[in-house]
């Protein structure tokens, strides 16, 4: 079974997916960076070429694929929960686990991160922090549905939310 960590973007799919990773001796994967890799082009690159719904449909052949694999740590874009058959193909296969934040933590570190070169493609044309507060109002609802377990990321350092999802975990999922 894998562990599969789903929430908005920064709330730290990938990095507290690495450290749980290391920690369980899983194989990690981050269904975005495999996107990247498969395209030879950034996220943000291949949604100003092909649009939002390609990027769905790749995205949604991607999870299928991945789920069909075991004993994982598998990050996921932010929007893999608007789509049921994603939900579907996680839970199949996996313990869900949903890093929760704040509208106003996120876009901090959103900021953070574009500083550092890394653009996020604009969900709806809004201000950064309007955008947030708008797309986690139709989101928040579908992961709490998907989710197993939900661990609120703006409070704890990565390492505190990966040992508390350590200490969550069912039996048999612990290595």
């Amino acid at each position: 079974m894998n562990i599969v960590l789903i929430g908005y973007r920064c709330s730290g799919k990938t990095e507290v997916g690495k450290i749980l990773s290391g920690d369980l001796g899983r194989d990690f994967l981050d269904t975005d960076a495999l996107i990247e890799e498969n395209t030879g082009c950034s996220i943000e690159t291949l949604i100003s070429a092909t649009g939002w719904d390609h990027f769905r449909d790749m995205e949604k052949v991607l999870v299928e694929e991945v789920s069909k694999r075991d004993n994982l740590v598998i990050a996921t874009g932010g929007g893999v929960v608007t789509d049921e058959e994603n939900v579907k193909s996680l839970k199949g296969n996996g313990w869900i686990v949903w890093l929760n934040g704040k509208a106003e933590v996120l876009k901090e570190r959103m900021d953070r991160e574009q500083g550092s070169g890394k653009i996020r493609p604009s969900l709806t044309g809004a201000n950064p922090l309007e955008e947030i507060k708008q797309v986690l109002s139709i989101r928040k609802p579908l992961y709490k549905q998907a989710g197993d377990f939900m661990v609120d990321t703006g409070i704890l350092s990565i390492g505190e939310v990966a040992a508390t999802i350590i200490k969550a975990l069912p039996k048999g999922l612990h290595g």
